[in-house]
Order: C-alpha cells, then sequence, then structure tokens
C-alpha cells in the first residue's frame, strides 16, 4: 500500500487520518484482494494506461488492468484531493496546511481576535463616515484648518522632541564618556590604595626594625653613659701615671729616676722613667691647651727626646752612662729643656690659681731650690755633680709633677660636661 505522511506545518507532529478516509482506504483495497490480481498486478506502480491502446488488446488483459485501475484511482485520489486541498489553502492565506487540531484550535482563535479588532476598526471608520456626511462644508473647512494647526504644531512638537532627543544623547555619550574616565580614575586609585598598603606594609616592617633598632642604640647609649659617668668619677692622670717620692729615689710608674753609690739604678730603667715623665709633661700640656716656647717635646718612651724650635738637631732624654765625661752634653741639655718646659707649664698654671709647688725651678741655671724649709739648691745637670745631689734633683722634679698632676685633675677632670641635648 502507498501513503503519504502528513505533518503539522506549525508543531512539526505527525497528522492522524480520520476514520472517515481511513474507511474510504479500505474498501478499495478490500476489492482488490477478491480480485486476486496476479503478483506483477499487485506490485504495479505503473501510471494510468492509454484507453486508445487498451481497446486493441483482448478482453481478458482488460478486465485484469481494470481490477488494478480501480484500486490504484481510489488511493491517488484521495491522496492528490487532500494535497491540492492543502496547497490551495495554503496560497490564499499566510498560514501553512496541514494543522493538527491544537494549531488549528489556536489559528481560530488568533483569526476571531483579528476579526473582533478588524469589526471595530470598521465600525469606527463607518461612524466617521456618517460624521461625515452631516459636517457642512464651512465645518469641514474649520476642522481641516485645525487639523492642519495641529499637525504643524505637533511637528513643532516633535522637532523639539527630536532635538530634546539629540542633546539627551549628547549628554548621555558626555555622561558615558565621564563614566568611563571615572571606572578608569577609580582603577587607578585601586591600584595606587593596593601600592599604598603594600608601602604601607614596608613602612610598617621598617619602623618596627627602626623602632627596634632605637631601643638597641637607647640601651648602648644608657650604658655608654653609665660608662662614661664612671669615666668622669676617675682621675685618669692618677690612673695612668703614679708618682712616689717616698725614700732617696722618686719613682714614676714603678720605674726608679736616678741612682745613689748604693743603689745602682739600670740606665735603661732611668731612660724608662724620663719617657714617663715626658709623657706626662706633654699630656698635661695638650690638656691645658699649651704650646710650648723654644722647644718640642717628644715622648717616645726610653728613648725620648726634645727637638729646638730654632735650629737643627735634638736634645735627649735617655743615656748609656758615658755622658758625665762631656762638658755640656746632649743628656744634660735635654733635662734643662726639660726643665724649662715645666716651668712654662708651671706659669701657666699660676695665672689661674690654685698651683702651689715646694721646689723653685730655675731654668738657666737648671737647679731645683727647696722653697719651704732649707732654701737648698740640687742641680739637675751630671757634669761635675755628685749621683745624690742629681738624684735628689730629679726627686724634687717629681714631686713638682706630682702636685702638678693633683692639681690638674681636680681642674680638668671633674669639668668637662658632655653635651647630651642632641641626644634627646
Amino acid at each position: 500500500m502507498s501513503s503519504t505522511l502528513f505533518l503539522c506545518q506549525r508543531c512539526n507532529q505527525p497528522l492522524k487520518l480520520s476514520q472517515k478516509l481511513r474507511t474510504m482506504q479500505e474498501g478499495p483495497l478490500e476489492t482488490q484482494q477478491h480480485a486476486s490480481p496476479s503478483p506483477r498486478a499487485r506490485t504495479s506502480s505503473s501510471p494510468l494506461p492509454d484507453w486508445g491502446q487498451s481497446s486493441q488488446s483482448s478482453s481478458c488483459s482488460t478486465f485484469s488492468l481494470l481490477g488494478e485501475l480501480t484500486a490504484q484511482r481510489t488511493l491517488n485520489t484521495i491522496q492528490n484531493v487532500v494535497l491540492e486541498t492543502f496547497e490551495i489553502l495554503s496560497g490564499q492565506k499566510d498560514v501553512d496546511h496541514p494543522l493538527c487540531v491544537d494549531c488549528t484550535d489556536n489559528l481560530l482563535r488568533e483569526l476571531d481576535a483579528q476579526l473582533t479588532v478588524v469589526e471595530a476598526d470598521t465600525q469606527k471608520y463607518r461612524s466617521f463616515l456618517e460624521r461625515e456626511s452631516l459636517v457642512s462644508e464651512e465645518e469641514r473647512e474649520a476642522m481641516h484648518v485645525e487639523l492642519w494647526a495641529e499637525l504643524r504644531s505637533l511637528e513643532k512638537e516633535e522637532a523639539r522632541l527630536a532635538q530634546e532627543l539629540k542633546d539627551v544623547d549628547r549628554q548621555h555619550a558626555r555622561i558615558e564618556a565621564e563614566l568611563r574616565a571615572a571606572q578608569a580614575e577609580s582603577r587607578e586609585l585601586e591600584q595606587q590604595e593596593e601600592q599604598d598598603l603594600k608601602d604601607y606594609a614596608l613602612l610598617t616592617m621598617e619602623e618596627l626594625e627602626l623602632t627596634d633598632e632605637l631601643s638597641s642604640v637607647e640601651k648602648r647609649l644608657a650604658h655608654a653613659q653609665k660608662q662614661l659617668r664612671r669615666l668622669r668619677e676617675t682621675d685618669i692622670f692618677n690612673i695612668t701615671f703614679t708618682i712616689l717620692d717616698e725614700g732617696p729615689l722618686g719613682i714614676i710608674n714603678n720605674f726608679r729616676l736616678g741612682r745613689l753609690p748604693g743603689v745602682q739604678v739600670g740606665w735603661n730603667e732611668i731612660n724608662a722613667a724620663w719617657g714617663q715623665a715626658a709623657l706626662l709633661l706633654f699630656s698635661l700640656s695638650k690638656t691645658a691647651g699649651l704650646q710650648f716656647q723654644r722647644y718640642q717635646l717628644v715622648p717616645c718612651g726610653n728613648h725620648s727626646y726634645l727637638k729646638p724650635l730654632a735650629g737643627d738637631g735634638v736634645l735627649l732624654l735617655f743615656s748609656d752612662g758615658s755622658h758625665r765625661i762631656f762638658h755640656n752634653n746632649k743628656f744634660d741639655r735635654g733635662m734643662k729643656a726639660f726643665l724649662d718646659c715645666l716651668q712654662q707649664f708651671v706659669e701657666e698654671a699660676e695665672k689661674k690659681e690654685g698651683l702651689f709647688l715646694p721646689y723653685r725651678i730655675h731654668v738657666k741655671g737648671g737647679m731645683l731650690e727647696d722653697a719651704r724649709d732649707s732654701g737648698e739648691c740640687c742641680s739637675i745637670t751630671t757634669h761635675l755633680n755628685s749621683e745624690e745631689e742629681w738624684t735628689k734633683a730629679l726627686k724634687f722634679m717629681l714631686t713638682n709633677l706630682k702636685l702638678i698632676l693633683a692639681w690638674a685633675s681636680s681642674r680638668y677632670c671633674f669639668k668637662m660636661e658632655p653635651d647630651w641635648s642632641h641626644f634627646e
């Protein structure tokens, strides 16, 4: 059996044939089965034969073809009629056919709604025509003028609204540009805020490190201040230089200065004692800000010496014991020059008061005089002098140095106040 499948043109669902069409299809099929055509006749799908040619055939062939033709014409006729009907309907309307029952109901409802609208418009047009037929020519002319005036007013309003729309569009574009700029600025500010947060974190970490460092510095400063107070309370000269004038020999920093027939002190020790005495006088002059005249004192351990400011050569403060055979030797001249420097310091100190020495110094003769009791004078030179007298003169000199040392300690060491204002 040959059949055609129909689909709904809206929902594309297959359509079911009605019972009437099914009956119309089954009737011819039963007639065909009763006729019992040959196998070739049942499977034949050839077109309709030409009746002019079939009249020349035998009656038996004509009968067989009639039975088959009746069945094919019945099926094809039904299908062709249905297809032609759908094509006619689709060509006349905007809606394609066939449609299922649901789509047909929806279409009918849409058509009813359109029909209602059309009827309402028709009624409006009819009432307008009836009213126009009752209006006179003058009234129609006045109405025409009024309508034209209203039209011009509406055109002006349209132009105004169009210009306002352009203004609104320009304003919208400007606001949109401002919005984009604000968004870009906002993104930049967000990036800046993020960078500021990073910088803040770094600065916070740096602040913590600096706080720790400040605490450490403050602790070190407190320790330094404590040490300074302890050092300020310490007599640096008395700690550095110890002078003993008890007994027959004067002693400075455990080095004996001088020698006696019964106490033969080695010349290396005497030279070292002279070096300590030179270092003491040099330090005192620097503390007092005194610049010696005529000589430059050069402390150099057991080989200390003095340099005359005028002329060349040096004056020695050390010897190996062979100097006694020469008159006006460098060792004697060096000791006399040392007395000259010591007298310069005494004169400078006496200007500031508070210094009283028991032994007066005579620079020109290289003598030290006991100014308290006997008025005894002793020479500091070794030429034509006994060891006892020379040693006594050296002891007088160390006694003066000891008193000068005490005076300098009380005057300079305890009056040097540091300035702490820049640490506050």
